[in-house]
């Protein structure tokens, strides 16, 4: 098992709440994480069919085998479980009795809220972050940090990446997919998903999607909150206050595994990579999953937004504390100008007061400080939410 951030905090909201669950995408590592954190405890896949069949029937007698409490893998195949977990809880009266993992937000979201609500902490693994492959003695490229991604498998197998992708798709995705919308058409949803990560880093802009893809506005958004709930893509919310209404308020789009995005946008080798308009945006999407993933590790909403008016003006990340506002511009140029700082000064000007501090966190290797701003290698962005 290759060390997770996300452990420590699973451990420690064990012995708060009687059931913790963790989410996240297939294959992100969250049933290796969960047996190692908690191996005294028997495991149950609830992808298999006959478990299922047998949980689905006899709901109480299937939890009866359990005395102790015990890890049940990929709970959204069967929620009406979750009504019998609840005051079977409640009567015992222990902390960390089950332990539960999902990869649909919707389903698990809805039933949670209708059954446990109060009684589990929710906790989220995404792909490994760049932190944890270091940890793991994976020494990657900036370039190779975004062909091969995060998911452990890839790493663990030696994994060709453009095919470890194309499985994952066909395997997961597809299925998943299938099984939410019952898609006729798996092709056009290919090609919607293909042309999702060709607007990767860039603003949602729905018309444009239906008319390359040929669908409607509706069937758009629905599948768009489909792979946003499978934990395929997400949309980062821009920041905007009362006192600029001319603020863009279309979210930006980008993927849980930069990886993913690569194999979509039919990225096979480490030269297309390089040479690949959209390289930049890429390095964006990586970074943004960076400082997601330093605040999921410990339990925390993400409050990560970007800012973008009317006039052009725009900042990458920002970071909202409390009232504190901290603006981050993401480049993947390995050489610093000092046009780079430009629009976070812009930004420091309009938060006023709430602004604290800012940072440029680009591919180059020499890191200072520069009046209120940082400048920062990739390599450590997390720090810039650390030290707030």
């Amino acid at each position: 098992m290759y060390p997770r951030d996300l452990e420590k905090e699973l451990l420690s909201l064990a012995k708060d709440y009687p059931v913790v669950t963790v989410i996240g995408p297939r294959q992100s590592g969250k049933t290796t994480l969960v047996q190692a954190a908690f191996s005294q405890k028997p495991y149950v896949n609830l992808e298999s069919l006959d478990t299922r069949e047998l949980a689905e029937s006899d709901p109480r007698g299937f939890l009866e085998r359990y005395p102790n409490g015990a890890i049940l893998d990929e709970i959204q195949r069967v929620p009406t479980l979750l009504s019998y977990i609840q005051p079977l809880v409640d009567s015992r009266q222990e902390k960390g009795l089950f332990i539960l993992t999902g990869s649909h937000q919707l389903e698990l979201h809805q039933a949670i809220s209708q059954s446990l609500a109060g009684r589990t902490a929710l906790l989220t693994l995404l792909p490994m972050s760049l932190t944890e492959l270091r940890n793991a003695k994976i020494d990657l490229s900036l370039d190779e940090m975004l062909f091969f991604g995060g998911f452990p498998r890839i790493f663990k197998d030696k994994l060709d990446p453009t095919k470890a992708y194309r499985n994952y798709i066909q395997t997961y995705i597809e299925r998943d997919v299938w099984q939410l919308l019952h898609v006729r058409d798996l092709t056009q949803f290919q090609r919607f998903i293909r042309a999702c990560a060709s607007r990767v880093g860039q603003l949602l802009n729905l018309q444009s999607l239906c008319n390359e893809v040929g669908i409607s506005s509706k069937t758009a958004k629905e599948w768009i909150s489909i792979l946003e709930a499978s934990f395929i893509l997400f949309r980062l919310q821009p920041y905007f206050d009362n006192l600029n209404k001319r603020n863009i308020k279309t979210p930006k789009l980008f993927f849980t595994d930069v990886g993913l995005a690569c194999y979509l946008l039919k990225i096979e080798d480490l030269t297309q990579l390089s040479r690949d308009p959209l390289r930049g945006h890429l390095v964006e999407n990586l970074v943004v999953l960076e400082l997601m993933k330093a605040r999921l590790s410990k339990g925390l909403e993400p409050n990560l937004y970007f800012f973008r008016d009317a006039h052009g003006h725009e900042v990458d990340v920002i970071f909202q504390s409390g009232s504190r506002l901290i603006p981050i511009e993401i480049k993947s140029s390995k050489t610093f100008h000092s046009d780079f700082l430009k629009n976070l000064r812009f930004f420091s000007k309009h938060a006023g007061e709430h602004f604290e501090k800012g940072y440029l966190i680009y591919a180059g290797g020499q890191e200072q400080r520069i009046g209120d701003y940082y400048v920062t290698n990739y390599l450590n962005a997390t720090k810039t939410l650390i030290a707030t």
